[in-house]
């Protein structure tokens, strides 16, 4: 996969800016956390090349707390870890979190046309 590092607060601009065009993937990590792992490897198995198309950032929560935090606000969802969010225009259109984050539902979400 080709993740961006979401490692700055003013990234969450460009992210809904980019969102206009075209669904945004954010994946929220805990690097301690057993689940997440599993998520994030279950992700990125299934994940294919042509998939690489699509704008998928990454973010270590436990590094990042504080971006984490500005998510949940921004996008009025409540934080959890391992989390997915497709973010389109701006909002928050899926969010998906632990087991319940699949290749399947994401990967529809990001060919949703706007």
């Amino acid at each position: 996969m080709n993740w961006i590092a979401l490692t700055e607060l003013d990234q969450l601009d460009a992210i809904d800016q980019t969102s206009k065009d075209r669904p945004v993937l954010i994946f929220k990590h805990s690097t301690r956390c057993s689940i997440s792992s599993a998520a994030l490897g279950r992700l990125e198995r299934a994940w294919t090349p042509v998939d690489d198309a699509h704008i998928a950032y990454f973010l270590d929560l436990l590094k990042y707390r504080s971006i984490s935090n500005a998510i949940a606000k921004r996008y009025m969802i409540e934080h959890e870890s391992p989390q997915a969010l497709v973010i389109r225009n701006g909002k928050c259109i899926d969010v998906s979190a632990h087991f319940g984050i699949t290749y399947t539902d994401l990967i529809a979400q990001l060919k949703v046309e706007a």
